[in-house]
C-alpha cells in the first residue's frame, strides 16, 4: 500500500501511555488474545479474565508515552489512513448532497475512558457512536501478525477502515434504526441482526478502497489479497473453530469468513454504496 508522504490527520488522540498493568508487570499479547476470545464468546469481561491469568488486579497507571520508531511509523500510518477515509468519505458524501462528519480516533494502551464505557486493548479495534471516536490499541497489529499471519499495510488499513464504515452508518442514521431492531427482538435475532452491520461495515471498508485508489493509486499488487485474508481470518466459524474446535451459527456476530470476503469484495469491486445494503440481501 502506497501511503508514505500522504496527507496526516489531525483528528487523532494520543492517549498511549496510560494504560491497564497488572502488578507491575506489562499485560502480554497471548493474555490479550485469550481474554478477547472469553469476552467474544462467553460474555465474561475481558478484564476479568486477564486479572484471573495474570494473578493481579488490573490497575490503571500513568506513564509517559515512550515510542520506539516502529510505534512511531505506525502512529504516522494510522494518521495517514484516517486522512484518506476523510478525503474519500468527505468527497462521496459532496456528491450526494450531504457533509462528512468526521470521526475522531484514539491511541491508547490497556485501558481507557469512553462515552461506551471502558476500553479494553482486549475488546480489539471499536467505534464508540456515544462519542463518535473510534479506538485502537496498536497492539493489536501485533496480534494479526502473529496470530493471523497478516502483516501488510493494507490488511492494517481495512481494520480502521471498517470502523470508519460504523461510523458511515451512525451519522447516516443506520445504527439507531438497528438498534430499534436489536432491542426488541431476541437474541438470535439480535445476532443476525449484528452480522448485517458487520458485513455492511466490511463493504464500506471496500468502497473506500475502491475510491481512494481511483484518487490516489494506493493499491499495490498483493493489497487485496492480503485485506481479503484479514477478512477470512477474523470470521466467526475461523475463530469458533480455532478456539472452541466446532461453530455455533446463532451465536455468530460478524458473519463467516466467506461472508466477510464476500462483502468486502463487494464494495471494492463496485465502489457504490447501494450495493453495500446488508439489510436487505436475501442471502449475506
Amino acid at each position: 500500500m502506497k501511503w508514505e508522504g500522504n496527507r496526516e490527520s489531525g483528528n487523532v488522540e494520543d492517549r498511549r501511555g496510560s494504560g491497564a498493568r497488572l502488578g507491575g508487570r506489562s499485560i502480554g499479547i497471548g493474555t490479550i488474545v485469550i481474554a478477547l476470545l472469553g469476552s467474544y464468546f462467553l460474555g465474561i469481561n475481558p478484564m476479568t479474565i486477564i486479572g484471573l491469568l495474570s494473578g493481579g488486579q488490573v490497575q490503571t497507571q500513568q506513564a509517559p508515552i515512550q515510542e520506539t520508531p516502529a510505534d512511531d511509523q505506525m502512529a504516522r500510518f494510522v494518521r495517514t489512513v484516517l486522512a484518506d477515509t476523510e478525503d474519500t468519505w468527505g468527497t462521496i458524501f459532496r456528491e450526494n448532497g450531504g457533509t462528512y462528519q468526521q470521526p475522531r480516533l484514539v491511541l491508547f494502551t490497556g485501558r481507557t475512558p469512553t462515552a461506551c464505557g471502558t476500553g479494553d486493548t482486549a475488546a480489539g479495534p471499536f467505534y464508540c457512536p456515544g462519542d463518535q471516536k473510534i479506538y485502537i490499541d496498536l497492539a493489536f497489529y501485533q496480534t494479526m501478525r502473529e496470530r493471523f499471519q497478516v502483516a501488510s499495510d493494507f490488511a492494517q488499513a481495512y481494520v480502521i477502515a471498517h470502523e470508519v464504515g460504523h461510523h458511515v452508518q451512525h451519522i447516516t442514521g443506520i445504527m439507531d434504526k438497528v438498534d430499534q431492531v436489536r432491542r426488541s427482538g431476541t437474541e438470535k435475532q439480535a445476532n443476525a441482526m449484528s452480522v448485517r452491520v458487520e458485513l455492511q461495515a466490511d463493504c464500506f471498508a471496500g468502497v473506500w478502497a475502491h475510491h481512494a485508489d481511483r484518487a490516489r493509486g494506493i493499491l499495490e499488487q498483493g493489497d487485496v489479497e492480503s485485506a481479503l485474508k484479514a477478512a477470512s481470518a477474523i470470521g466467526d466459524d475461523a475463530l469458533q473453530k480455532q478456539s472452541q474446535g466446532y461453530v455455533v451459527p446463532d451465536s455468530f456476530t460478524h458473519g463467516t469468513s466467506e461472508q466477510r470476503v464476500r462483502w468486502f469484495k463487494q464494495g471494492i469491486e463496485s465502489g457504490d454504496l447501494n450495493t453495500c445494503n446488508t439489510f436487505a440481501a436475501r442471502t449475506l
